[in-house]
């Protein structure tokens, strides 16, 4: 079946994560993406969390968002392995780069001049700070943009420091609001026929998913602090309990779900008690209404009462461990947790994050070796045979 960008070609010079991250999702949906690294390889290839992986080039965090791309190794000082960029460019739907701005346009290989070779390009350059504005050519990791954006201000408990989210969310993201600005390029581009630029800025990406709680300070005023595991809703049963074993999550935000979750517990009678009568009542007695609830968790574990109370109709969680999420029934059955061979056996990775009734999102080929395809791609480009042995004698690819 025809996934959605088979036949789009992207040519990837993006590296650590926001930027790979997003052209993984549309070489997930059958863009043929060409990953360009520099010699000697992105340093995301070595990271440090793995020494095993680490020292084949192939660290985990790598290949996350590396699979289904083709692989090239080039030398982008040589002004040979620029005009190796050029002749892709011609044939490309898309060049994704996210160094600071003005670098690609220094190497000769920015938007302009490859918008002239090919005035169909679509070209998706993602920074931390944007293409222009005062900031646009400060360095920016998502460390940084947690704390510019006012994530870190509102994640953490009241008597803590501020905190940054346990993984890389502003990465993240930035890189799905590239995919998506891409995908609605292509489709741009079948309506006027023209390329364009895009300007991804990972600070603005961030704010537009941070926009509930930013409107309610910019509409009513209010400044959100940080209110560790409560939900932003500020309903005292959304929160983390205590049980037998450890803690669930209970995210129990309306009158039924509350009416539902004193009935799994055996507490209907609280219901005319005048301290729980209703909201503002259940929120000015928090720390009763908490114990009431932690004395009947206390008998059992959170596996238990997370079966009690999905059968009970109260939203609720046990608390699980990366490894408990990857092995979840539900992912399982909706083939998120996606396996392909790979160069040094069978890898586990992440697919799409949703489903198509038909040309899906598929984990199809494994993360690549550094230049893996390079004599592939530029045969494919018009080079000879003996063209792609003396570049790489050269050391250009």
């Amino acid at each position: 079946m025809t996934k959605p960008f088979e036949g789009v070609r992207i040519l990837d010079f993006t590296q650590v994560f926001a930027g790979p991250f997003g052209t993984y999702q549309l070489a997930l949906l059958g863009a043929d993406v060409i990953k360009v690294e520099r010699k000697g390889g992105e340093h995301m290839r070595f990271s440090p969390g793995s020494k095993e992986w680490a020292d084949r080039a192939m660290a985990p965090t790598w290949c996350a968002v590396n699979a289904n791309k083709r692989n090239i190794e080039l030398d982008l000082k040589d002004p040979k392995a620029i005009e190796i960029v050029k002749r892709l460019a011609k044939k490309a739907d898309i060049v994704a780069e996210n160094f600071r701005p003005g670098v690609m346009d220094r190497l000769g290989i920015g938007y302009e001049a490859l918008s002239e070779i090919n005035p169909k390009l679509i070209y998706c350059a993602v920074s931390g700070f944007g293409q222009e504005g005062p900031w646009k050519n400060t360095p920016s990791y998502d460390g940084r943009i947690q704390a510019t954006s006012g994530i870190m201000s509102i994640t953490g408990h009241q008597d803590s420091v501020p905190t940054r989210a346990g993984f890389a969310v502003c990465d993240a993201l930035s890189g799905m609001t590239s995919a998506f600005a891409m995908a609605a390029a292509l489709q741009q581009r079948n309506l006027t026929g023209k390329g364009q630029l895009i300007d991804v800025a990972m600070l603005d990406a961030t704010l537009t998913f941070l926009s509930p709680t930013v409107c309610e300070y910019t509409i009513a005023g209010v400044k959100q602090g940080r209110f560790g595991n409560q939900a932003v809703s500020r309903i005292p049963t959304a929160n983390l309990f205590k049980v037998k074993d450890g803690h669930i999550l209970l995210a129990v935000n309306n009158e039924g779900q509350f009416l539902n979750l004193l009935k799994c517990i055996g507490r209907e009678d609280i219901l005319k008690d005048p301290r729980f009568v209703d909201w503002p009542t259940r929120i000015a007695n928090e720390t009763a209404l908490r114990e009431v609830i932690e004395t009947a968790f206390a008998e059992a574990d959170a596996e238990t009462w997370e079966k009690r109370l999905a059968e009970a109709g109260a939203p609720a969680s046990q608390i699980n461990s990366l490894s408990d999420a990857v092995s979840h029934p539900q992912l399982e059955h909706r083939d998120v947790i996606q396996k392909v061979d790979g160069h040094y056996g069978p890898m586990t990775l992440i697919g799409s994050g949703f489903k198509l009734a038909h040309g899906g999102g598929e984990v199809d080929r494994a993360p690549a070796t550094l230049g893996e395809h390079s004599a592939e791609v530029l045969l494919e480009a018009g080079y000879s045979d003996s063209e792609v042995s003396e570049m790489r004698d050269a050391g250009i690819i």
